[in-house]
């Protein structure tokens, strides 16, 4: 089967463009590999995917209109995984434009290129950020996500708004996935793992936001990987006699589910492990709590669990251990 795998160079990007390959797709790997973060970990993803002759790279931004809608109609993917986007909550505070340009403009080209080319599945990265000011626990994709506290997360909140329109409109199978935090080796140098360890490891103080109160439901990268892989085989079918009080399904051949571990850990926990791991204490600088930051997140899977037999298990030590050991071994 051919894929069209967007942030082939990103974090979870890397890990399924590897696993598709690893199973005997074909794979067309796009990133616009931006200096976001260290440009260096981009390439040596990339590096890692150069023994798959079933593998093949281009560069070009998601925001290209003609590049993109070329790219669909040269090549005829059968399914998409699009996990390309301008991440981050706190970088959305300081460039708004970059995440209307790759997160809104993007997804419109993903989606015009599944319409006009006959794609069979696309599924697209969401995010747990989605559910702002719910105090409603654990999050369900059941739950209504109308208060987004972040601009990152109006936009992919957006992005399933414009993704039923288009399973609406020209019946295009997509589904949705709310990720949760992942970690693991190959990770990103804005967040709080790599962050927290490079830290540690060097003797420098972390800040830590909200006196360490908030909880997160951290997911191992591993995790996130075997849902994407088991939820991209599942087409979704519009449910017959639908009465619009499901806002993850719809009578149209659309899904949403959250993909996290469904077990939320305090963040000194959290501290405690990446310590362990690094047979090091960090130094704490405690902060007040960051505009555009959650108190908790906690996923409800079952919706998950009932698709595709799957909910994540790797609990944070052992994400952390494998963590701490890569980013020595990387840096």
């Amino acid at each position: 089967m051919k894929y069209l795998v967007t942030g082939a160079a990103g974090f979870i990007g890397f890990y399924v463009s590897r696993k598709l390959c690893e199973l005997g797709h074909e794979v067309i790997g796009l990133d616009n590999l931006n200096d976001y973060y260290i440009p260096k970990l981009k390439h040596d993803r990339l590096a890692q995917l150069k023994p798959y002759s079933n593998f093949r790279f281009v560069k070009m931004d998601l925001a290209d209109r003609e590049g993109i809608a070329e790219l669909f109609r040269t090549e005829q993917f059968q399914r998409v995984i699009h996990l390309g986007a301008q991440a981050g909550v706190r970088y959305s505070l300081e460039n708004p434009m970059a995440y209307i340009d790759s997160n809104l403009i993007g997804t419109t080209t993903i989606l015009e290129g599944c319409r006009h080319n006959k794609v069979e599945h696309l599924v697209y990265a969401s995010s747990s950020s989605v559910y702002g000011m719910n105090s409603k626990m654990p999050y369900s994709t059941q739950d209504a996500v109308d208060h987004p506290v972040s601009l990152y997360a109006a936009t992919k909140k957006s992005n399933e708004l414009m993704a039923h329109s288009y399973s609406h409109l020209y019946k295009i199978p997509t589904t949705g996935l709310r990720f949760f935090t992942v970690n693991g080796p190959w990770g990103r140098p804005d967040m709080a793992a790599w962050k927290f360890t490079k830290a540690i490891l060097e003797g420098q103080p972390i800040d830590i936001y909200n006196n360490g109160e908030m909880q997160r439901d951290f997911t191992d990268i591993e995790d996130i990987l075997e849902g994407i892989i088991r939820i991209q085989d599942v087409i979704p079918e519009g449910v017959k006699d639908f009465k619009n009080d499901d806002p993850s399904r719809s009578s149209v051949p659309y899904r949403v589910y959250n993909i996290g571990n469904n077990q939320p850990v305090k963040l000194m926990g959290f501290i405690k492990a990446i310590e362990k791991a690094c047979d090091k204490e960090a130094i704490k600088n405690y902060m007040p709590m960051q505009a555009g930051d959650v108190f908790k997140t906690f996923a409800d899977v079952d919706d998950l669990m009932k698709t595709v037999d799957f909910k994540p298990v790797i609990t944070i030590d052992e994400t952390m251990k494998r963590f701490v050991d890569w980013y020595k071994s990387w840096v």
